[in-house]
């Protein structure tokens, strides 16, 4: 609610809040005002199965009364708790705030146990077998979404344990990696390419650097272009360029897939890969922890 950008929505809904908490009340009034007790009782004309008929009596007022008391309810908690439009009630509580302190409680009891470590190297941690079980917990928790239970990934999210890092894969870079995110950028390049017919003679080529099958006629022209196009960074060889985060496209591994098709497509239209930040939400201390485990696996623990 307090994320609004305009008056008009907060007295939208708090004024139609408070007519509606005042129409049933009306309503009940009006309902239930002017009722005269009698000897003989009103029905409704409703008869169903021949002689079953339904009364016209009057609530009992127990049970008038608690529309009333769940109504005198609503409008108490309204004075407590946010529901109003952006009035956050006297108690000032919300969700985010809640949230924030369970958070605080959280570090405060486990937050020394993930310090203790944060200290010790990351090629050590990978061999303190209570640490990289830390870590298999944390990566269960947070990074599984993308990179799979088995941490091998799926179409645009890397692999960790084959070893092919794009930003590299000594312990500290990942660490990097994890704490600040990466956003990487392929541009897209049929329109300089010449259209199709130029993004087809890329991809043989590059299929080539890895030892696939090829259509020959198609290489030397695709080599050329690559010289211009690419090399700035993926190098003269192919090898990537970990400072931008190039792929190294001589090893057969591929983020978006190894077919000719999505290569091409790679190619034609660019991608775009975005790595989020980490650190401020788990802490360095975590990411130590995280970042030995993964660094774990890509040297062949578990």
């Amino acid at each position: 609610m307090a994320d609004f950008n305009s008056d008009f929505w907060h007295w939208y809904i708090a004024i139609l809040t408070v007519l509606s908490i005042l129409a049933c009340v009306w309503l009940l009034r009006w309902m239930t005002t002017g009722y005269k007790k009698t000897d003989t009782v009103e029905d409704t004309g409703h008869i169903w199965d021949g002689d079953l008929t339904e009364l016209n009596n009057p609530l009992p007022r127990w049970w008038l009364g608690l529309f009333y008391i769940t109504i005198a309810f609503g409008g108490f908690y309204l004075l407590l708790y946010p529901g109003l439009g952006t009035f956050s009630g006297m108690l000032d509580w919300s969700s985010r705030g809640e949230y924030e302190q369970e958070v605080e409680r959280v570090e405060a009891e486990v937050g020394p146990l993930f310090a203790r470590y944060q200290q010790t190297p990351i090629v050590d941690l990978v061999k303190d077998e209570t640490a990289f079980k830390i870590g298999e917990r944390l990566f269960a928790n947070y990074c599984t979404t993308c990179h799979g239970s088995d941490a091998r990934g799926a179409r645009a999210y890397p692999n960790l344990r084959d070893g092919a890092w794009i930003w590299g894969g000594a312990p500290e870079e990942i660490k990097t990696t994890i704490m600040h995110g990466r956003q990487a950028a392929m541009p897209a390049w049929e329109a300089a390419l010449g259209g199709k017919g130029g993004v087809d003679e890329i991809t043989q080529y590059v299929l080539s650097l890895s030892g696939r099958a090829t259509i020959t006629e198609l290489v030397a022209g695709g080599k050329e272009k690559f010289q211009v196009f690419c090399v700035a960074c993926h190098g003269a060889d192919g090898t990537g360029n970990k400072a931008f985060g190039a792929p190294n496209l001589t090893d057969d591994i591929w983020l978006y897939g190894s077919s000719i098709t999505r290569i091409g497509q790679s190619i034609a239209e660019g991608r775009n890969g975005n790595m989020p930040a980490q650190g401020e939400f788990l802490g360095e201390a975590k990411v130590h922890l995280l970042a030995a485990y993964i660094y774990g696996l890509s040297q062949g623990n578990q």
